[in-house]
């Protein structure tokens, strides 16, 4: 959850931590007991007029309760501090819960399946209930409700396992509105789809497992920080008014919660070491203040009083936006010689560039020998997403 400066003023770590465990286990606590009580009912009903769909659809409200019971035990784990063995903290415990819900219901899932193929093969005469109508509508009305609180609450406290949670109660109103429907077919046209009506539900319910592990892999590897994040970032260290620029600006998240990064600060080279080394450590001690990430600012010094420098730097940094509006430019220097030139510096390169580091190497080579042959490129390109 990526607080915005300002918005973390008033409120200690500790406290936020605090808050999110609470909202998060009151959550799982009413996802258990909706969740058993779906379950039970849509289990006896099932059993009692021999529906395999809707038996299959309480034993996926059964998987469900299990899975908020994971959500409450890994708020309550992830909430630990930090320790000698962890000294990140806890926090990622929510994205293996989250990995623990998908194998349940994938394993759910297979079981369903292999039920409702042999319901298809041998189907049995099935007995209608309007009972069975009620028990259905007031499930899909409290799933309804479920997704929406769910997704609240994991909106709030930036929480991995509820989105999932939130993703497969709205789920599970597909899959018992579909069992719905079938129920209503058999009754005006005594053709029994009860079991073809099991595979789709069990397939819906695979296809969720299979989309929230995804995305928990996903996390647990390192995806790429969300874009708002970044940008406010940048927007932030660029105000100060004596940061010319910012460069190789990278994130690491440890959680839902937490968050490390680093970045290079261009100054002014002509700013005495000392008053350099103040204007970032405020920048630092600000995102600790009022954010949840851990800011390291990497001193870069900007020659900005030798003109031919400054104008060299502006040639060469149109000639680098020449292969796209994402491709730049940092640490630029020139090293005078007395026949020769080193013009000396950086290029940034987008990640789904289709141009290799020798191509777009040589081709700027090139360019800069135009402007004059004295200058003598040594360029480093390098892959930089943000």
């Amino acid at each position: 959850m990526y607080k915005k400066l300002g918005e973390g003023r008033g409120l200690m770590e500790s406290e936020v931590i605090i808050q999110r465990e609470k909202k998060g286990k009151i959550a799982s606590i009413v996802g258990v007991i909706a969740n058993i009580i779906l379950a039970a009912g849509k289990i006896v009903v099932g059993i009692l007029f021999g529906f395999i769909s809707i038996l299959a659809d309480g034993l996926n409200n059964l998987s469900d309760s299990g899975s908020s019971l994971i959500s409450f035990v890994s708020f309550k784990l992830s909430s630990k501090p930090a320790d000698k063995e962890h000294p990140y903290g806890h926090e990622r415990i929510e994205y293996v819960a989250s990995m623990v819900v998908s194998f349940l219901i994938l394993l759910i899932a297979f079981e369903l399946l292999t039920e409702s193929v042999s319901k298809i093969i041998s189907p049995e005469e099935l007995e209608f209930s309007y009972v069975i109508i009620v028990v259905l509508a007031a499930s899909i009305a409290i799933k309804l409700g479920m997704f929406f609180y769910y997704s609240k609450i994991a909106k709030e406290i930036n929480s991995a396992v509820l989105k999932a949670t939130a993703f497969d109660s709205v789920s599970d109103c597909v899959s018992t509105t579909a069992v719905f429907i079938a129920i209503i077919i058999s009754k005006f046209t005594g053709f029994n789809i009860d079991g073809y009506i099991g595979v789709l539900v069990s397939l819906f319910i695979a296809w969720s497992g299979i989309k929230i592990f995804r995305e928990t892999v996903s996390n647990l590897i390192g995806q790429a920080p969300d874009k708002e994040m970044v940008n406010d970032i940048k927007k932030r260290v660029l105000s100060k008014k004596e940061v010319l620029g910012i460069h190789d600006l990278n994130i690491y998240s440890y959680g839902p919660n937490k968050y490390f990064a680093s970045m290079h600060i261009e100054l002014d080279a002509s700013l005495d070491v000392l008053v350099a080394h103040e204007i970032i450590d405020e920048i630092e001690r600000e995102f600790a203040r009022e954010t949840n990430i851990v800011l390291t600012g990497h001193h870069d010094p900007i020659v900005t009083n030798d003109e031919e420098t400054n104008a060299m730097r502006r040639k060469v940094s149109k000639i680098v936006k020449k292969f796209g509006a994402e491709f730049s430019m940092h640490d630029f220097r020139m090293v005078k010689g007395p026949n020769f030139t080193n013009v000396i510096f950086e290029v940034a390169v987008p990640y789904d560039s289709k141009l290799s580091a020798a191509e777009i190497e040589n081709a700027l080579k090139d360019e800069i020998k135009k402007i004059g042959e004295h200058y003598m490129p040594v360029i480093i390109v390098e892959k930089q997403g943000l």
